[in-house]
């Protein structure tokens, strides 16, 4: 069994935004959906137009645009949370999935615009009803190769990511494990404030 470092995690996590997978036999499926997203951000990535510091709003406003639609962050919020979930209010409720968004964007949004061509491979793709699993894998230049799999669910006439599996380690399951830890020792509030000072200590690295 190969020693995997835990620090490639949070990295391999961005590159499962990236997905480059074969295309044409694949038609109406959630591969199809997640490499339409896929082309649309490394589009957004190698617009002369949106490259360099003074574009960087915009391009994260795009960014964002794009993967929002495919990624279903009140589900990854809900899901997140646990058992926990339905012990909030409406408005916690609301404010959660607010606050949960901006972690993962500020947390992965850097490593998505530093995009290398990694390549990707589509290994398997499974549907069970409202459900589905794409599995991949992630190529790098020095020919490492690292597991990704998505999980969806059926929203409308889409399909929406609602967890990332990358070498089994499942982001919600990881985040859901340490708010339950939070939430058993401390309150909300705390949960929340937490995530929130590290919302702002994220903002004043950037700026």
């Amino acid at each position: 069994m190969r020693n995997r470092d835990p620090g490639r995690v949070p990295t391999l996590l961005i590159w499962a935004f990236l997905l480059f997978l074969p295309f044409d036999a694949f038609a109406d499926s959630p591969t199809v959906e997640i490499k339409s997203t896929v082309d649309q951000v490394i589009q957004i990535l190698a617009n002369p137009q949106l490259q360099g510091e003074g574009r960087k709003q915009e391009r994260r406003k795009r960014l964002r645009e794009v993967i929002f639609v495919r990624f279903d962050f009140q589900e990854m919020a809900q899901r997140s949370l646990g058992a926990h979930w339905q012990r909030r209010t409406p408005e916690e409720q609301t404010e959660f999935i607010k606050v949960f968004s901006d972690l993962l964007e500020q947390t992965y949004v850097d490593k998505i615009e530093s995009y290398n061509n990694e390549k990707f491979i589509y290994a398997n793709e499974r549907i069970d009803g409202p459900y589905a699993e794409v599995s991949s894998k992630m190529r790098t230049s020095k020919g490492e190769e690292f597991t990704i799999n998505y999980k969806l669910h059926r929203v409308g006439e889409d399909w929406r990511v609602y967890d990332l599996v990358i070498e089994n380690i499942s982001l919600i399951n990881n985040y859901r494990s340490q708010f339950n830890r939070i939430l058993t020792s401390s309150t909300y509030d705390e949960l929340v404030s937490r995530i929130k000072t590290k919302l702002s200590d994220k903002k004043e690295q950037v700026e």
